[in-house]
C-alpha cells in the first residue's frame, strides 16, 4: 500500500488561463505554407519531367497533397489556437500546447534562470513574439509562442521582476 502525502507548497495542477494572440493562427498558417509549396512544386516538376504513367500517379499524389495541405491550413492553426494556453503566477509558469502530442509544463518560478523574447521575420510582420523561459530542468526551456509583441514584452518584464523577488539560485 502506497501512501501519498500532500505537500502544502505543491503547485496546483490546473489548465493555464490565457490564450495566445488570435494573429497566431495566421502565423501558423504562413509557417506551414512553404512545406506545402515544396511538395507541390516537386510533384509538378516530376509530372513534367517523367510524363506517361508516372505523371498520372504523380497527378493523383499532387491532388492528395493539395487537398491535405488545404485541410491542414484551414483546420490545424485554428485548433492550435484553441488548445495553446499559458499563465504566469507568483509560483509558476504554466503552458499547455500541442495538438497530436499534448504537452503540459509547469516551471516553478524559483527554477527560472533566464527569460528571452524572440521575434522571427513572420512574427515581426504580424507583431507577434515567443517568450522562452529557461529553467534548471533537463526537459529544456518552456516556450510560449504566438503572443502579441506587447504581451511578450510585458510577460518578460513581469517574469524578471517575479524571479528577482524569489530567493534561490534556480538550480
Amino acid at each position: 500500500m502506497t501512501t501519498v502525502t500532500s505537500d502544502p507548497r505543491a503547485l496546483p495542477l490546473r489548465p493555464p488561463a490565457n490564450q495566445v494572440d488570435p494573429r497566431a493562427v495566421r502565423w501558423w498558417q504562413l509557417r506551414a505554407l512553404p512545406y506545402l509549396l515544396v511538395l507541390v512544386v516537386a510533384q509538378v516538376v516530376g509530372i513534367v519531367v517523367f510524363g506517361g504513367t508516372t505523371a498520372v500517379w504523380l497527378g493523383v499524389t499532387l491532388a492528395v497533397t493539395v487537398v491535405t495541405g488545404i485541410g491542414y491550413e484551414l483546420v490545424v492553426p485554428k485548433l492550435l489556437f484553441r488548445l495553446h494556453r499559458w499563465e504566469i503566477t507568483d509560483e509558476a509558469v504554466y503552458t499547455l500546447s500541442g495538438w497530436l502530442v499534448r504537452e503540459w509544463r509547469i516551471a516553478p518560478i524559483s527554477r527560472v534562470q533566464t527569460v528571452d523574447t524572440e521575434h522571427g521575420p513572420l512574427q515581426q510582420i504580424l507583431k507577434l513574439a515567443t517568450v522562452t523561459v529557461t529553467t534548471a530542468s533537463a526537459r529544456g526551456p518552456v516556450k510560449i509562442s504566438g503572443l502579441s509583441a506587447d504581451d511578450a514584452a510585458e510577460l518578460a518584464r513581469t517574469l524578471t521582476e517575479t524571479t528577482q523577488a524569489h530567493p534561490g539560485d534556480a538550480t
